[in-house]
């Protein structure tokens, strides 16, 4: 696969390096030449130019990247680069960072994004998860089918706990992924039985989430 990121900071480079240990091309583009730091990611390609203008994208030949992440810490020039990106060049999948939580509403499927990644939220969200039982914790949103990857963790008197999956009537538009148990990540079927302490991941949309959590409401 074939990555492009828009924003070679620390951030940029941190990306890149993981994506390059998982078997993929990666190009970094930058253009403030103190950020050109070669030698810190020397598998990568590099490129001294203003992702915001088409002729750097040009040689960037960024229709042939299967995702441009659009790192930089402006929102602005995040945006700016998803909107080229999907719009002017195709590209399937378009992932953005966040820096300010107030433009998230803009990183939508308007501006070229497919998936945004709001730095603030997410460290939030991880504290939330770190000491919340029985509340429903938003860990990311994706752009496209107003859905979300939401996380509970199940308490000992949660009504579904010694339940098969397959037996709970889970609202529409709602998908279990994964169950962590112990330390385990297990991949839900319909024969296992929730536990109490049990981490649930899910992608539901907004509109079902109300439900989702009154399902797992310990009787009052």
């Amino acid at each position: 696969m074939r990555v492009a990121i828009a924003g070679a900071g620390a951030v940029g480079r941190s990306i890149a390096g993981e994506l390059l240990e998982n078997g993929h091309e990666v190009l970094l583009v930058d253009k403030n030449p103190k950020s050109i730091s070669v030698e810190r990611v020397p598998q990568a390609e590099w490129l001294l130019a203003d992702a915001c203008e088409i002729t750097a994208l040009d040689e960037a030949a960024l229709q042939r990247c299967n995702v441009v992440i659009a790192a930089t810490g402006d929102d602005k020039v995040n945006l700016v680069v998803s909107l080229l990106a999907k719009t002017e060049y195709g590209v399937p999948r378009v992932v953005a960072r966040v820096n300010n939580p107030k433009n998230e509403w803009l990183f939508n499927e308007a501006w070229g994004v497919d998936v945004a990644v709001s730095t603030p939220r997410l460290m939030s969200a991880l504290v939330e998860e770190a000491v919340s039982v029985g509340d429903l914790v938003t860990l990311m949103r994706f752009s496209q089918g107003d859905a979300n990857l939401v996380e509970l963790t199940l308490g000992a008197d949660a009504p579904v706990v010694g339940t098969q999956v397959k037996s709970i009537a889970w609202p529409e538009d709602t998908a279990l992924v994964t169950i962590i148990r112990e330390g385990r990540v297990l991949v839900p079927s319909g024969s296992d039985v929730l536990e109490g302490g049990d981490e649930l991941l899910f992608v539901a949309t907004a509109e079902r989430e109300p439900e989702l959590e009154a399902l797992f409401a310990a009787p009052s």
